[in-house]
């Protein structure tokens, strides 16, 4: 067992409280294991009937994955540990969205990357005003995967590809809008919605809504509109020229920063999370959708643009990065195809 989360069980509710304040609660294999071990206990227990998911102390619920890990795998392991650490990652987000019991996930504060990944399939998503959703992966030259294709790909209008692309950190009223939440409530109820919810495991829609406060306006709501039409197509460039005709028009003030964003994101995984998106908007299986992730991870990992995004963004901070390709005419439709292609059929991703 890791010391990076607690597990622990009161009465008839499982819990599971990441504990790695330093690191915002990141991810990491050990982590991933332990709790999938403790899910995968309490699914056969008839003495558990429900789950909560949080984070013991610190601002964040969970910033996302290992970051520092999966470089080094890609700098000097060939990806091999960055990709098992992905596989069973991404069994853990699946086992979280087909579980026969309810799962509380408690949003209160950075919930980004991975984060995203372990909250958004459970059924209950609380949100609070310390809530910052985000999945900020194309700035590294990452893609927005742990089932991003799925949830994102299924938001209202081409919301999901905004904020797949641009990276945009919502707050906790605009996850409620958007339905990436299921409530919203004032982070000093938290405690009490845990103690009601271990009291009456049967009740916990009924304690969420009794609880919930009213969230202020959510302020992207004012720029769906713009969002659907800049946003339109599937194609990058055409997102970009459509931002550029408009940045002295209507939009001017909004479509410039947009553009000025989008233009600092790897040309490669804006390209890819687009094609993610499309495709994953069909699949009626989320396992279809975490085995084409899993494709993608496996050879975006030791693509040059996924090294050197966490080298000028996180390490040196520089925020320089020289992707490769460096425009979205230098990305060809063949490189996205090789990306996307099947893996040989013993390293494809399955399911617990």
């Amino acid at each position: 067992m890791t010391q990076d989360v607690n597990i622990h069980s009161h009465g008839r509710v499982g819990h599971i409280s990441l504990d790695r304040p330093k690191a915002l609660h990141a991810l990491t294999l050990d982590m991933c294991h332990a709790m999938s071990a403790a899910l995968s206990d309490w699914a056969g227990d008839e003495a558990i009937e429900a789950v909560v998911l949080d984070h013991a102390e610190g601002r964040g619920f969970c910033a996302g994955g290992d970051i520092g890990m999966l470089r080094d795998s890609a700098l000097n392991d060939e990806g091999k540990s960055g990709r098992k650490f992905f596989h069973d990652e991404y069994q853990l987000n699946h086992q979280l969205f087909t579980y026969g019991k309810p799962v509380v996930a408690f949003m209160d504060g950075i919930t980004m990357g991975g984060g995203v990944g372990i909250a958004l399939p459970c059924k209950y998503r609380v949100a609070t005003e310390n809530t910052r959703f985000a999945m900020p992966e194309t700035g590294i030259g990452l893609f927005p995967d742990v089932g991003g294709g799925w949830h994102l790909s299924r938001l209202q209008g081409r919301l999901g590809q905004f904020l797949a692309l641009t990276g945009a950190r919502l707050d906790g009223a605009e996850c409620l809008w958007a339905g990436i939440a299921t409530h919203y409530l004032p982070a000093d109820k938290l405690a009490e919605a845990k103690a009601r919810i271990i009291e009456h495991p049967d009740r916990i829609a009924g304690i969420l809504s009794e609880l919930a406060g009213t969230p202020p306006k959510p302020r992207i709501e004012g720029n769906l509109e713009r969002i659907n039409r800049h946003f339109a197509s599937d194609s990058f460039e055409d997102i970009l020229a459509s931002l550029e005709a408009d940045a002295n028009g209507t939009d001017g003030e909004w479509a410039a920063k947009e553009l000025a964003t989008l233009r600092t994101k790897s040309p490669q995984t804006c390209k890819v999370a687009l094609r993610q998106l499309a495709n994953a908007k069909d699949f009626t299986d989320f396992a279809d959708n975490m085995r084409q992730e899993y494709r993608i991870a496996s050879r975006v990992i030791t693509r040059p643009d996924f090294a050197e995004g966490v080298r000028a963004v996180i390490v040196d901070k520089t925020g320089d990065p020289a992707w490769n390709p460096a425009t979205p005419e230098g990305v060809s439709a063949e490189l996205i195809d090789s990306i996307f292609a099947p893996l040989p059929e013993d390293e494809e991703w399955v399911p617990l």
